[in-house]
């Protein structure tokens, strides 16, 4: 089938059963024709939110489709391929977290959106790439935990003076395992480019960068700068949008170790049988749902 065939079918659906698609920029390019809303994960935390529609199919992760049943428990919400998860959220789970606090007793937890319900509803508040420096620094407290990115925790760590930022082992291996040397061949071979980093990248990367910074941060630099060269430390499908909005300028892929395949999985095909079966359908536990939720929602009213 065509993907325009797919595409027109997908959007009468839509349609019809007052459906919205919700799209990450790490997902496979040929999504964006038929999703309504691509971003990264605090834009989409918003939009689950502040929208009318019945039905939300996340093309995303596992704990992403979560995030927007608990923001919105009266939607149904749906994630085309149910084993698309993250291997970073997959690093803890609410046990394990139980066991992080205990050593550190009475300090507030700071919980990646990349994370499950479960370690979200033991959790004070979450945050994204976006906001993280400005979540950590609305709490009162000069040591913080920070589950489950050491790559991102260790950069906020490096911006804010006043706090201690106790980081769990935990990480994003396709920003974690791009090395100091990928990164420095690639600036030796196009040394007029400037260098955008992720903050889940490992530090010894983000000591490279021109610019660290969100996916969205990321496009909105490459977008606004007068350079026509650019190095991309982030997942793939990062390159694949900057390449098709802005042809005029050059955006050259870190590493081949940058790219998600769970972020992958969904294709067309799969949104078109989600949409006709209203399958696989995410649902989250009532208790851990309302925990998860007030984590979540002290974040969305920081912005």
């Amino acid at each position: 089938m065509q993907n325009i065939d797919l595409i027109e079918k997908i959007n009468k659906l839509k349609k019809e059963k007052n459906a919205i698609i919700l799209a990450h920029c790490y997902q496979n390019i040929e999504v964006d024709e038929v999703a309504d809303y691509v971003g990264d994960s605090l834009y989409l935390s918003r939009v689950a939110t502040n929208n009318d529609a019945k039905i939300i199919i996340f093309a995303g992760v596992y704990f992403m489709a979560e995030t927007a049943k608990i923001l919105s428990p009266n939607k149904k919400v749906i994630l085309p391929r149910i084993e698309a998860g993250c291997l970073m959220a997959d690093m803890i789970t609410a046990d394990k977290l139980k066991e992080f606090k205990a050593k550190y007793p009475n300090l507030p937890v700071v919980c990646y959106i990349n994370s499950t319900a479960g370690v979200k509803a033991e959790s004070d508040i979450c945050c994204t790439s976006a906001n993280a420096v400005k979540v950590l620094e609305s709490l009162d407290s000069d040591k913080v935990l920070f589950v489950p990115d050491k790559g991102l925790g260790s950069y906020i760590d490096s911006k804010i003076e006043d706090k201690q930022v106790i980081c769990y082992e935990g990480f994003c291996p396709i920003h974690w395992e791009v090395t100091s040397k990928e990164v420095e061949e690639k600036k030796n071979k196009y040394p007029d480019a400037l260098t955008l980093v992720h903050p889940e990248s490992c530090p010894e990367v983000i000591k490279l960068a021109d610019f660290v910074g969100s996916t969205t941060a990321i496009m909105k630099y490459a977008k606004e700068s007068n350079n026509k060269q650019f190095i991309i430390v982030t997942e793939k499908g990062v390159v694949d949008r900057l390449q098709r909005d802005y042809p005029k300028k050059e955006f050259i892929w870190v590493s081949e170790k940058a790219y998600c395949e769970n972020m992958k999985k969904i294709k067309l095909e799969d949104i078109l049988k989600s949409l006709e079966t209203e399958q696989p359908e995410i649902n989250v536990d009532e208790y851990v749902a309302r925990k998860a939720f007030n984590c979540i929602d002290r974040m969305l009213s920081i912005d």
